[in-house]
C-alpha cells in the first residue's frame, strides 16, 4: 500500500510542475529579443500614429521618411521603435517616452527644413 501510495504521490507532483513549466517557457517566448526594426516600417508607424493623431497630412512622405531614419539612428531602443512600427505610440517606460519625444522632435524639425 505505501508503494501506490508513493506513486500518486510523485504522479501528482509531476502534474502540478506542468503549469508551472508552461508559464515558463510563456514567459521565456515573450521576453525574446527584438529586433531593430527598418526605416520602411518605422516610418509606416509614424504615419499611423500621425493619422490616428489627426496629423495625416502634415508630411510629406520624403519627411516622414527622414524623421523614420533619424529614430533609427538614434538612442531610441529596438522595443521602442517597435511599437512605433507597430503604429502604437507606447514606450517601455518614462525614460523611454522622453527620449522619443526629444528624438522625435529634432528629427521632425530637421526634416521640416531639409526641404
Amino acid at each position: 500500500m505505501n508503494v501506490d501510495r508513493n506513486l500518486r504521490t510523485r504522479t501528482s507532483r509531476l502534474l502540478l510542475a506542468l503549469p508551472v513549466v508552461a508559464v515558463a517557457l510563456s514567459l521565456a517566448a515573450c521576453s525574446a529579443p527584438v529586433e531593430r526594426p527598418s526605416s520602411d516600417k518605422v516610418a509606416d508607424g509614424i504615419q499611423q500614429i500621425f493619422e490616428d493623431g489627426g496629423l495625416g497630412d502634415s508630411f510629406t512622405e520624403a519627411q516622414i521618411t527622414c524623421i523614420a531614419d533619424m529614430l533609427v539612428d538614434s538612442d531610441v531602443s529596438d522595443q521602442d521603435l517597435a511599437n512605433i512600427a507597430d503604429g502604437k505610440d507606447v514606450q517601455t517606460s518614462a525614460e523611454a517616452a522622453k527620449l522619443v519625444e526629444e528624438e522625435m522632435t529634432v528629427a521632425a524639425q530637421e526634416c521640416l527644413t531639409a526641404e
